[in-house]
């Protein structure tokens, strides 16, 4: 006899894992950046697992000052919508403002991945649609899950040497692993993979 449907309502209480991507170019961004893992960190029914070094990039498609980046490992019961929505009030507490497309940013909150969902709806699309292409967010998702696999792409290794012509700076001193088990399985496969230089920490 098949089993009957889960309830909505323990759906909601079931917990995965979530990776954010975290980007800011305008005023103090390290700053800004660590304000936002803390904030990530406080959600209701969240806790930050994990955080990347900070990486240097120039603006894609766009012009002003470089962005400093880094992903984010988050576990959490919100759902996607929730936690889109609890993202974005982030963004707005920084003063995020949205003028023009591709315009500079006090912060920027993307959901790269919850689960393995694949999510298309009118105000949510996971895996985020150009995660792939976007040696900001690949890089420091290698730092810390370079066998991480983005649905419908591959290994987040594989996915590097893609966008290699990019330049991105990792800045030192700034790693953030908050769980030292974590940081050894994942340092075996870093150290094979694409390196990047490390920057001085402004």
């Amino acid at each position: 006899m098949a089993g009957k449907p889960e309830p909505a309502a323990r759906r909601r209480r079931l917990r995965c894992r979530a990776w954010i991507g975290l980007g800011a170019n305008l005023g103090d961004t390290r700053a800004t950046l660590r304000a936002a893992f803390a904030a990530l960190a406080a959600l209701p029914r969240t806790r930050l697992l994990d955080r990347s070094s900070l990486y240097r990039s120039a603006p894609v498609d766009a012009g002003g000052p470089d962005y400093l980046n880094a992903v984010a490992l988050i576990d959490t019961g919100l759902d996607a919508d929730e936690l889109l929505a609890q993202l974005l009030a982030i963004e707005r507490r920084h003063g995020r403002e949205r003028p023009f497309p591709n315009a500079p940013r006090t912060l920027d909150l993307d959901l790269l991945l919850y689960a393995d969902a694949q999510i298309a709806s009118p105000t949510l699309t996971v895996p985020h649609p150009r995660l792939h292409t976007r040696a900001f967010v690949l890089a420091p998702l290698a730092e810390l899950a370079p066998g991480l696999c983005i649905p419908g792409r591959g290994p987040v290794a594989a996915l590097l040497p893609g966008v290699a012509e990019q330049p991105i700076e990792r800045l030192a001193g700034t790693a953030g692993r908050s769980k030292p088990a974590l940081a050894r399985r994942t340092s075996a496969a870093s150290r094979a993979g694409p390196r990047h230089k490390p920057a001085r920490a402004p």
